[in-house]
């Protein structure tokens, strides 16, 4: 659990590699989830700790996002993107990338982040020092290609890249040491990313999420913000090339991985 500003944030491990996350504010006893991907461990954790879902915000249609939205509907405002609408559960509120809404007292702007799907969003609450990215950025790793182009990812990935270096990126999946083995391949000198591969395989031999990670950390370390480093390009033999050409090469390099 992570305390900030009066607000908390739970990890929820759902399914067989899925997050959810839970927001309180104590002082008005408000608690948002973001993502839904199956209700009984969601349920459980609200139990616990004697919350009530006031909110949920969804970053994408896929099954593993929603499954288990309407199960823990009640009565909390179920807030997603309004060009993913007519493939999301009902909404009460459909937002576009530049809205801004509050949720838990805290200011949350919605950022476009196709690339995985069109109409993915991501949910930034500046204050709290939180960035929830679902399967757009991930920790060491970047969703599959299913809908957008790898120059909408590599735009949404700039968008990312470019918030403050202390938020916290809590994406959807654990898939860190896969990812960290692909990113490995890629660069295996990176001193910052043999130090996070040591971390991760500590964490999950643990029992712990490496969920989620530090800004700072996935740009030193993940290969798909660093698509237009020179020394990046210089590591992958392609000095020369456009950084859309570069991520478009590194994202199909992970594909057949």
């Amino acid at each position: 659990m992570t305390k900030t500003n009066a607000v908390e944030l739970v990890v929820v491990p759902c399914l067989q590699d899925n997050y959810a996350f839970l927001i309180h504010d104590a002082t008005t006893g408000d608690t948002a989830l973001i993502d839904a991907p199956d209700a009984p461990p969601i349920q459980a954790e609200l139990d616990a700790r004697g919350w009530t879902l006031t909110d949920i915000l969804i970053t994408h249609h896929h099954w593993d996002h929603v499954d288990g939205l309407e199960a823990l509907r009640g009565d909390a405002r179920v807030i997603g993107a309004k060009a993913d609408m007519h493939r999301l559960p009902n909404l009460d509120i459909a937002v576009d990338e530049g809205d801004m809404i509050e949720v838990c007292g805290q200011r949350t702007h919605i950022f476009d982040v196709s690339g995985h799907t069109i109409g993915h969003i991501a949910f930034h609450m500046p204050e709290a020092g939180f960035v929830f990215t679902a399967d757009s950025l991930m920790a060491l790793g970047c969703g599959r290609l299913f809908e957008g182009t790898p120059a909408q990812m590599w735009d949404s990935m700039q968008k990312l890249r470019s918030l403050p270096e202390d938020t916290l990126v809590c994406s959807g999946h654990e898939y860190t040491m896969a990812n960290a083995r692909f990113a490995a391949s890629l660069d295996p000198e990176n001193p910052d990313l043999i130090l996070r591969i040591k971390e991760t395989e500590a964490a999950r031999a643990a029992g712990q999420p490496t969920v989620p990670s530090t800004l700072t950390l996935e740009k030193r370390t993940n290969p798909y913000l660093r698509a237009d480093l020179p020394e990046f390009k210089a590591v992958l033999g392609m000095p020369n090339a456009s950084d859309v050409d570069v991520f478009t090469h590194v994202r199909a390099l992970k594909d057949n991985f």
